[in-house]
């Protein structure tokens, strides 16, 4: 096993990234680099939970792996694959599914919401998902799963599968319970039109947003026209903690310059927003842009992103078999 602490984390290629999956996900994904083994792939076998153009699905791919790339994730320090070309997820998930009770599955908070009323027509893939989701996780043996408040349940779901497998075959410690990663300088990203609700692709309003790819005027228009408050910049924490518009420009800019949010508050008190907003669009351009510019050039180079899918894809079948060898051995199988 590798004296490195194991990180595995992925994105959904569902399309059209934005600032809250840049500061929220892969910004930190950069820099866990340093100082764990890291695995991110792109959960292709997760998006089909509900229906996606084959098309769409296939670009989409290719624009998360791009994404990957432009912000600095190093395929040399970590692998970088897709779900699907590595069968052992699969595979692991059936025998997954063998130890979870179905009473585990019922608690599951996130299928009823995604359900909704109609729970009889959802698929049995996006009740299954948190399996899928386990399997994902200790098929590397990862010891740290970045994780959002939505996936916290699917995590300690992980861990009481992980238990149980080990318990049921006498196997102390052959998973680990794995621990989730949650960066505390990190704040959830919310829409720039609404600071109640998160960020989102599937926000009908395109100005609810920062997408990756937008460019320089798109950016400066939509935080010129992002939602404040008919007041002038709060002038302390508590204040600004009053209007969830005001506090989420704040985190954002604090998520694309480093700087301290109490600062800035300093800085900005009791002016109009004008010169906040102006300030705040150059900084998220300068953060942005690049990786838009790249993310763009990635795109129109398949070819290489094919390369990068293939060797990560080979590495992660490597590791992928080996923890299967064993579970082969653990459970009975005949392993020719």
């Amino acid at each position: 096993m590798s004296e490195k602490n194991i990180v595995l984390s992925g994105v959904q290629p569902t399309g059209n990234l934005h600032l809250g999956n840049y500061l929220g996900a892969i910004k930190n994904f950069v820099s866990m680099q340093k100082d764990y083994e890291c695995l991110f792939c792109v959960v292709d076998l997760h998006a089909i939970t509900v229906f996606q153009d084959p098309k769409e699905l296939k670009n989409n791919t290719y624009e998360i792996v791009a994404s990957y790339l432009a912000a600095g994730i190093n395929q040399d320090e970590s692998i970088i694959f897709n779900q699907s070309q590595v069968s052992y997820h699969v595979e692991l998930a059936w025998v997954l599914s063998c130890v979870c009770r179905i009473g585990w599955l019922n608690r599951m908070t996130q299928f009823k919401e995604k359900a909704g009323k109609d729970k009889e027509k959802a698929s049995a893939g996006l009740y299954t998902y948190p399996i899928l989701m386990a399997s994902d996780i200790l098929l590397y043996k990862a010891t740290h799963v970045p994780v959002g408040n939505d996936q916290k349940q699917h995590l300690e779901l992980t861990r009481d599968i992980a238990q149980k497998f080990n318990n049921d075959f006498n196997v102390d410690n052959f998973f680990p319970l794995p621990e989730p990663f949650i960066d505390r300088d990190i704040s959830r990203i919310m829409s720039l039109r609404d600071g109640m609700s998160k960020m989102s692709k599937s926000d009908i309003s395109d100005y609810s947003r920062i997408n990756l790819q937008d460019d320089k005027d798109l950016i400066i228009k939509k935080i010129k026209k992002s939602k404040t408050a008919d007041t002038l910049m709060p002038s302390s924490l508590d204040e600004v903690n009053k209007f969830p518009e005001i506090n989420n420009l704040l985190n954002i800019f604090t998520g694309v310059t480093e700087k301290n949010k109490i600062e800035l508050i300093n800085f900005y008190k009791g002016l109009t927003f004008s010169g906040f907003k102006s300030d705040l669009a150059d900084a998220i351009v300068d953060k942005i842009s690049p990786i838009g510019n790249e993310i763009r050039r990635l795109m129109d180079d398949k070819k290489y992103l094919d390369n990068v899918l293939s060797i990560g894809n080979e590495k992660a079948k490597l590791k992928a078999s080996k923890t299967m060898s064993e579970i082969y051995d653990i459970i009975g199988f005949i392993n020719t």
